[in-house]
């Protein structure tokens, strides 16, 4: 599904085609989305401003002059900015139209993403309030993840995944971050010492601003708002190589499950 990096490459890929333009309209094909797109919601956003696009933790937030819409891209979605002539597909689910004669269109194929309206600020949306810090941003921090872990007996990639204790760490990033700090997956989180949990919020930090700068990983649905591919698969240390040698020490990476998650690890390089 597509995780912090993709939202966010996907983000930078909309903000200046829709940045300063006005709402032509709102298609809605489908509204079986994961919550259903609200009935009004086109007559509410039609004609607006767009001042601006945000992101918290998944969530894109497109900033209007009397409110914002909140779009979770879900586990295969995509959002494309196209001409508004291309006909739609199947799996294209709603367009918003913009004054320019192009439109961002949503697709996905799986139907988990979602799309809100709110007039207030949508950091404070019911579906964000509780959320952790964002991972990029000095309050995640080794000093904070240990403060976190204390006494929790959860395995740590499944701590890690946790959004209320840091937002935006998938299945992916976990496992990459975990090897990077060269730490296993498996430990309880209260197992972590104070110079782990130093390495391991830089790891975090490092893969996913690598992962932002090459737009992401394609597994399976993600494209980027121009139709392209993410790059960090190429660069994946563990993340779906069971058997295959260690880019490191040549140990063949293992795999198991956590959460019903399949987890990879390097046992020589992990400990």
């Amino acid at each position: 599904m597509p995780e912090l990096p993709e939202v966010e490459t996907t983000r930078r890929g909309i903000e200046t085609t829709v940045t300063g333009r006005r709402i032509a309209g709102l298609v809605v094909r489908d509204r079986r989305l994961r919550w259903p797109i609200p009935i009004g919601l086109e007559d509410e956003v039609a004609g607006q401003d767009i001042k601006g696009v945000g992101r918290r933790a998944k969530y894109l937030f497109i900033y209007c002059k009397r409110g914002a819409l909140i779009l979770h891209l879900g586990m295969s979605g995509s959002l494309r900015v196209l001409e508004s002539a291309v006909p739609p597909e199947k799996h294209d689910h709603f367009d918003l139209l913009l004054d320019s004669g192009r439109c961002l269109r949503f697709s996905d194929p799986r139907r988990f993403g979602s799309l809100h309206w709110t007039r207030g600020d949508p950091a404070t949306h019911r579906l964000l309030e509780r959320i952790g810090p964002e991972p990029l941003e000095p309050e995640f921090s080794g000093a904070y993840l240990h403060r976190v872990s204390r006494g929790r007996r959860v395995a740590l990639k499944n701590f890690l995944m946790n959004s209320h204790v840091v937002v935006g760490v998938g299945n992916i990033y976990a496992s990459e971050s975990m090897f990077r700090a060269r730490i296993r997956p498996g430990r309880r989180a209260a197992s972590l010492t104070t110079s782990e949990a130093q390495r391991l919020a830089r790891a975090v930090k490092a893969v996913l601003g690598n992962a932002i700068r090459v737009g992401g990983t394609t597994l399976r649905n993600y494209v980027s708002a121009d139709g392209s591919p993410g790059y960090f698969r190429q660069k994946l240390y563990v993340y779906e190589r069971a058997g295959r040698p260690c880019r490191v020490c040549r140990t063949p990476i293992r795999r198991t499950v956590h959460g019903q998650r399949s987890t990879y690890y390097c046992p020589s390089c992990q400990k």
